[in-house]
């Protein structure tokens, strides 16, 4: 018998482990809620109800009229959803804001809670901590970061942090902020700066702290966008707008350092019209990583070394439409959506759990300017 090596083992193993819980939760339904530009076509959130076992969605209509909301974020409570309004100005106050929302649990509709300043212009990404105290929010226009504090109620409270990144020797263009598996530190993906930052974030105080070392540099002219950890917690990946490129991240999670490994490129090597990366997702089972190229419109597979994070080139899948701005692989990690911003639509791939080959499943949602696509468990 050919004996396997410890990283190949433990990629074996831990795909042994996810088809069972994927398996188990084949055949739950969640909503799955769209968040829009709402420019021309679109009017707000929308929402289908997801088979996650035959892959089918089924429209349920417009869940909350609200203006830009292009970045969502679920609560742990399943009870709430917080959407970003993507806006230089707000409710006549100078800079964005993000909105609370109630989930309806048999309809999937949205109510509003309440709406309030996100300090800073162009919000663009929001993320709930794991204690479902606080939504922290990247302003790219305004190039800071805040946290605004949950009420029992669901409801945001004004700012109990915000930091204004440095606009030296470039503008600050804060683009996204994650939260570590620990819940302990913050990271900010910072596209103007070249940066990749590190907060202390306290949940109880609803605070950010500088860390030692503030921030990792990534090469001049990356442009970071978007990060993801990786399900062991160990690694973590920023995809780069301007260079098109992804970089691998070891993590220190005692002392929320990263430490770059490897940087390699999101496009095919033949390739040589204009293209820029947006979303970036590791599978559930951990063995894949996917990022969006919009441009040559395409999600670049990679395939992850167990023990040492980094990515091997799979596929590139063409999204069968232009300006893939967001995708989402849901919670079960049989599917991806690919949001086209360009032409309207969302397309469905079926994921094949050995190889993280995407097939087109057929389904083609309908929205227009689609950014951002979330899932909630529906209750029995």
């Amino acid at each position: 018998m050919m004996k396997l090596s410890s990283a190949l083992r433990i990629a074996f193993l831990a795909g042994l482990a996810f088809e069972g819980d994927a398996a188990r939760a084949a055949e739950g339904e969640y909503f799955a809620y769209v968040g829009t530009y709402t420019k021309d076509k679109s009017k707000g959130i929308y929402v289908y109800r997801f088979n996650a076992g035959d892959g089918k969605l089924t429209p349920l209509g417009l869940a909350a009229e609200t203006p830009n909301p292009s970045f969502l974020a679920l609560h742990p409570n399943r009870r709430f959803l917080y959407a970003v309004s993507e806006a230089p100005n707000s409710e006549g106050q100078k800079g964005g804001a993000v909105s609370a929302f109630a989930v309806d649990s048999k309809t999937g509709k949205l109510t509003l809670l309440n709406t309030v300043s996100s300090r800073g212009g162009g919000p663009c990404y929001v993320a709930v901590d794991k204690t479902g105290k606080n939504v922290l929010v990247a302003n790219y226009g305004g190039g800071s970061v805040a946290v605004l504090p949950i009420g029992e109620d669901g409801r945001l409270r004004e700012s109990s942090a915000f930091v204004q990144h440095s606009t030296a020797p470039t503008r600050p263009h804060a683009h996204s902020i994650n939260l570590s598996p620990d819940n302990r530190f913050a990271i900010a993906a910072d596209l103007g700066l070249d940066q990749v930052l590190v907060y202390r974030f306290d949940a109880v105080k609803g605070s950010l702290a500088a860390h030692d070392p503030p921030f990792t540099k990534v090469p001049a002219g990356s442009g970071p966008r978007h990060f993801a950890f990786h399900p062991k917690g160990k690694f973590g990946y920023v995809i780069n707008e301007h260079g098109n490129t992804m970089i691998t991240f070891a993590w220190d999670a005692g002392s929320g350092v990263l430490k770059e490994v490897q940087n390699i490129t999101t496009l095919p090597k033949d390739f040589t019209g204009k293209s820029y990366t947006a979303e970036v997702q590791v599978h559930p089972s951990g063995r894949f990583v996917y990022g969006s190229n919009r441009g040559h419109d395409s999600i670049v597979v990679f395939a992850v070394d167990a023990g040492k994070g980094t990515l091997t080139p799979i596929e590139h899948v063409s999204t069968q439409g232009k300006f893939p701005r967001n995708f989402t692989v849901d919670p079960t990690g049989r599917y991806l959506f690919a949001a086209n911003q360009n032409t309207d639509n969302i397309v469905v791939f079926r994921i094949d759990q050995k190889t993280g080959r995407l097939t087109p499943t057929g389904q083609v949602l309908e929205h227009g300017a689609p950014v951002c696509v979330k899932f909630l468990a529906v209750d029995p």
